[in-house]
């Protein structure tokens, strides 16, 4: 709860304007069965109009003035409240950008999703009830039962006693209710992991009919997620009736008590009962607060976990800002997933020259996109360096290291926008013709015309309304359109024939040797590789061969096994 109080702490204004005008709201409610009982006792008993209507309009004065601190308390607190979401919100948003490839792997991205909003509106609700009630309940508790002994100090062992009981239900109830509301949350980071999954594979399930398989697997987490809200309600619906109930019995016993002894007071006994209601609504509210404060906690456990959460990756004490030319060093380079045993890449060192083309070729989880991924230092080496013009990655400010990287992943990513927004987020300040020159070099520019509004065409989510070799070709153009001085392409011409593809790698040939670009070129196709400067062969996350085309069908038997599946003993001119 420290994170939530902290945040409250940041608004304490607004907080305590909240609280002044939930005392006056408060004031006025406990002043009412107090001026009822002298109506009754002093103005109806002794037929006195005068006192009734003096007695009314009080009231009414009374009751004006606690709806005006209800509306201006609810104003306050859903400001702050919703304030705080807010932050939280973009605090954890931040929080989630600093951190590594290795973090946001092992919190998982659906648990992310999670926390940022399903748990912040958790600690968000509380906050607000807790502003609009936090003091409402204990004052008004409080305040009925002295009001209560004042007018008939007999009754005080009866309050005590339903206090104590009550005290003892509530504690019960968070400490059972804790852990239940933890589980819940977890269950439903689940859920939303294989909604994602679902979601982000839909095309596949239905290719292959597995919708009865999604749906018994969407069935399983929503039955445990099911399962852990019945376990947390259940608390809930075990001790909000026992402590109504024990409110109720001390209603029972101060009427038993009060009998007939003091008939000429029955105000008195009338605004003894109005206050032991409020006690009960008090003793209610409090119990609501406790378990929206379990929840609360258990969402402020998870939400403090990624604010406090250590970046894998650590900055240099004095990063250095080079001028980066495009050379690339391994030595000795190994690495291992977080949480994996087996080692993705062993041993690997190369050299590659500013302004080369080096191809990447291996089988499938060979360790190609673990081995570029650590150009950019998405993820740190276990062992060895890794170096860019002689500097090595960890030493060098992340912003100016990627800021001369350009990466096209296997998956093209493109964002809801146009072609020409899709475009620009490789130069937000390129140039109509630079833009457009980018798409010729990666043959985009073709079928971009092609559409009614061509630039300006609006792209559905992820690029829906694209082909895949169409969105393979826009990503290649957006980093083109960045003039990097390293450039990372994984597989990203998978989608695109051979005619297009060739086109394609001259374009990105002529923009090498025109601004000595690096480019690491990851395929599964020797004939997108072997027109490289030079080739890497991996297998087992282990680097067989480097070297030509021509030394690697001298020395490497597995690019010879790969040449002689995929080309035969046919020769490509």
């Amino acid at each position: 709860m420290k994170l939530i109080i902290d945040r409250i702490a940041g608004h304490k204004k607004m907080f305590f304007t909240a609280m002044f005008f939930l005392l006056i709201e408060t004031f006025a409610d406990l002043m009412q069965p107090t001026f009822m009982a002298r109506v009754v006792d002093e103005g109806v008993k002794n037929k006195d109009v005068g006192r009734i209507i003096l007695y009314g309009a009080v009231m009414l004065g009374i009751a004006a003035a606690g709806a005006a601190g209800a509306v201006l308390r609810n104003l306050f607190a859903s400001r702050t409240s919703q304030t705080i979401g807010k932050e939280l919100r973009a605090d954890l948003y931040g929080k989630v950008l600093e951190l590594s490839f290795e973090n946001i792997d092992r919190l998982q991205p659906s648990s992310i999703v999670t926390r940022i909003t399903n748990d912040v509106t958790q600690m968000q609700n509380f906050i607000n009830g807790s502003m609009r009630i936090m003091l409402k309940a204990p004052a008004t508790c409080i305040g009925a039962i002295a009001l209560i002994i004042a007018q008939t100090p007999r009754q005080f062992p009866v309050m005590a006693a339903i206090l104590c009981v009550s005290a003892a239900l509530i504690a019960a109830n968070m400490r059972l209710g804790y852990p239940r509301f933890a589980r819940l949350q977890k269950r439903l980071d689940r859920l939303n992991d294989v909604s994602r999954e679902f979601l982000s594979s839909v095309r596949v399930v239905k290719a292959f009919n597995a919708e009865e398989k999604e749906e018994h697997k969407f069935a399983a987490a929503a039955e445990g997620f099911a399962d852990a809200g019945i376990a947390a309600t259940r608390v809930l619906a075990v001790f909000s009736p026992l402590i109504n109930l024990t409110v109720n019995m001390g209603i029972i016993v101060l009427l038993w008590l009060y009998d007939a002894r003091d008939a000429g007071r029955i105000g008195r006994l009338m605004a003894s009962v109005n206050y032991m209601t409020q006690v009960l609504f008090a003793l209610g509210m409090v119990s609501n607060i406790l378990n929206n404060a379990v929840r609360a906690a258990a969402s402020s456990e998870r939400v403090r976990e990624i604010l406090e959460e250590a970046p894998a990756q650590k900055k240099a004490a004095s990063p250095l800002k080079p001028d980066i030319r495009g050379e690339i060093t391994f030595k000795n380079v190994s690495f291992a997933y977080a949480g994996s045993s087996k080692t993705a890449l062993e041993n690997i060192s190369f050299f590659a020259r500013a302004g080369e083309t080096i191809g990447i070729i291996g089988p499938t989880g060979s360790g190609k996109t673990t081995l570029v991924n650590l150009v950019p230092r998405f993820y740190d080496a276990a062992s060895g360096s890794v170096l860019v013009d002689g500097f090595g990655v960890n030493d060098m400010e992340p912003e100016t290291l990627r800021g001369a990287i350009a990466v096209v992943p296997q998956k093209a990513l493109l964002f809801t926008g146009t072609i020409r927004e899709n475009l620009l987020w490789g130069d937000g300040g390129a140039s109509e013709e630079s833009m457009r020159a980018a798409a010729r070099l990666a043959c985009a520019d073709e079928f971009v015309d092609s559409f009614p509004d061509g630039y300006d065409t609006v792209l559905g989510q992820g690029g829906v309304n694209l082909s895949g070799g169409q969105k393979q070709r826009l990503s290649i153009a957006r980093a083109i359109l960045r003039k990097p001085k390293i450039m990372i392409l994984d597989d990203c011409t998978s989608a695109l024939d051979a005619s297009t593809e060739a086109a394609v790698l001259r374009g990105l040939r002529a923009v090498s040797e025109h601004s000595g670009m690096t480019v690491l070129l990851i395929s599964q196709r020797i004939s997108t590789v072997m027109r490289a400067d030079r080739i890497l062969c991996l297998e087992d996350g282990r680097l067989l061969g480097f070297g030509t085309h021509a030394e690697l069908m001298r020395d490497c038997p597995v690019y010879q096994a790969i040449y002689e599946s995929q080309i035969g003993g046919g020769k490509l001119g």
